[in-house]
């Protein structure tokens, strides 16, 4: 890729300002159009040290209306960050839709500062280009334009343009020891992006090779792609808006479930008020000690219920974390998404609670409520929920290579245990409030439910992160099945 940019070209200033000034207007009301549209849309600069990417993002910014956008200037991650995956600190700075961020660097900076210091190989590697890949590749699909730039400079003009800054005191601090040690490792780094710009090219965010010799001719390459990917995004989100001439996007063929999960499960199990108490104390002296351990060993942990309404998910967690430590733990009850949340991809507001490593956390419902809830009720189309299938699988997997413990569980009764238990809520005081009109109504949509959770035990239940369908008719039983399977779990991890 970089062999071929012509580092050659330049513009002069005559034919630069009004063509700059031009586009720099044209930018200003795309964006008012991004905004109306809610569009949102990244900007990626990647390149080489002193390439001008502060120089670039500048003039850039100064077309756009402040309060619409962010710039993110990419350091090295903090400590904080280090405890988690990789792209975790990427999904916490996503823009809400309308709205823009400029990334100084980005995620793609793993794959060439820790390749050249030797702190990630292998299958690591191989799994950061699949990470990246698919996490472009999900924002893409949810309407966000990535727009990535690679400012590509010689090595004698980085040269050059090193001793220039080394010469002047007022910028003698933007070159270091590490620049310079950079700069003879030149070769080694040309053969780490073409790499990384080769296997992170897609046709959902391709890479723009700018030759930066000249910023002038820069500026406009930068201008102009902008420009151009902008308003063809816009013509097509129109479209799509238009009825007449929208082309309707086929949901994903799925293969056919042959039977149900659900039927398999025997809900007759049980467990005896004596052994329920033995067994309790026991796994829970375990589940204490093992959170000690997990934290010694720097081990994420992800518990997910999902279940029945009324299936005793929340008495189930309060036994699991009974006797832990809860400055180790925590608890997250998903409900429906704010106004904010639904400005973000819908697995932003469920990434940002991942554990740092060395703790727990637990979800009461999840991610799943879009295969599920937002499924059944028509909260989303057939197309996006048939996607969250993969999109889900791959949001774990990445946990997974990241080291986490991942427990799912589906906590499931009968039919009729469900209107026992909705009856006895009403009938005393201090139930009532956990029974509403909509569980009654939910209540009413049992097989189309029943259809969508035997779906989604089949399709996302992986190596890596299996569900646990847990026999909820007996209180009892399912919370004693719940803490040796967490324990389980984290013991094999261990």
């Amino acid at each position: 890729m970089l062999e071929f940019v012509d580092l050659k070209k330049t513009i002069n200033k005559s034919e630069y300002k009004p063509a700059s000034t031009k586009l720099e207007q044209k930018l200003g009301a795309l964006q008012r159009d991004l905004k109306n549209h809610k569009i949102p849309i990244l900007f990626l600069f990647e390149g080489w040290d002193a390439a001008g990417k502060g120089t670039l993002i500048n003039r850039l910014t100064l077309a756009f209306d402040p309060r619409g956008f962010k710039v993110y200037p990419i350091l090295p991650p903090n400590e904080e960050e280090r405890m988690r995956p990789f792209l975790w600190r990427f999904w916490r700075k996503l823009p809400e839709r309308g709205e823009m961020a400029i990334f100084d660097r980005s995620w793609s900076g793993r794959l060439i500062e820790d390749r050249v210091e030797k702190t990630i190989k292998g299958k690591i590697l191989l799994n950061a280009y699949k990470e990246i890949n698919s996490f472009e590749r999900q924002l893409s699909n949810d309407g966000y334009l990535i727009l990535k730039f690679f400012l590509h400079i010689s090595k004698k003009e980085q040269k050059r343009r090193f001793k220039d800054f080394a010469d002047n005191p007022a910028t003698q601090w933007r070159v270091t020891e590490r620049d310079w040690e950079h700069h003879e490792q030149y070769e080694k780094y040309i053969e780490y992006y073409e790499e990384m710009l080769t296997k992170t090219d897609t046709d959902f965010a391709p890479w723009n090779i700018v030759g930066a010799h000249d910023r002038r001719f820069a500026t406009l390459q930068i201008f102009t792609t902008a420009v151009e990917s902008i308003q063809k995004r816009i013509e097509n989100v129109s479209q799509k808006k238009d009825a007449k001439t929208a082309k309707k996007t086929s949901p994903p063929t799925l293969p056919k479930l042959q039977e149900s999960i659900l039927d398999r499960v025997d809900l007759s199990l049980s467990l005896s008020r004596e052994q329920y108490e033995k067994d309790l104390k026991k796994y829970q002296e375990r589940m204490r000690e093992m959170e000690h351990e997990v934290y010694k060993k720097r081990i994420p942990v992800v518990i997910v219920y999902e279940g029945w309404d009324a299936s005793g998910k929340g008495g189930n967690i309060k036994r699991l974390v009974q006797r832990m430590d809860p400055r180790g733990y925590e608890v997250i009850p998903i409900g429906a998404p704010t106004e904010s949340e639904l400005k973000q991809h819908y697995l932003w507001r469920f990434r940002k609670h991942f554990p740092k490593a060395g703790h727990i956390v637990i979800f009461d419902r999840s991610w799943y409520g879009r295969v599920m809830v937002e499924r059944v009720e028509g909260y989303c189309t057939e197309e996006e929920w048939k996607r969250a299938y993969s999109e889900i699988n791959e949001m774990e997997e990445h946990w997974a290579n990241f080291g986490a413990v991942i427990v799912k569980f589906w906590v499931h009764i009968s039919k009729e245990e469900q209107l026992e238990r909705y009856e006895s809520r009403e009938s005393l005081a201090y139930k009532k409030w956990k029974i509403t009109e909509e569980d009654w109504r939910n209540r009413e949509k049992w097989d189309l439910y029943k259809n969508a959770v035997d779906e989604m035990l089949f399709r996302t239940s992986t190596r890596y992160a299996p569900w646990t369908v847990i026999e909820g008719n007996s209180k009892l039983y399912a919370r004693i099945k719940a803490l040796i399977t967490v324990i389980q779990a984290v013991e094999k991890h261990l």
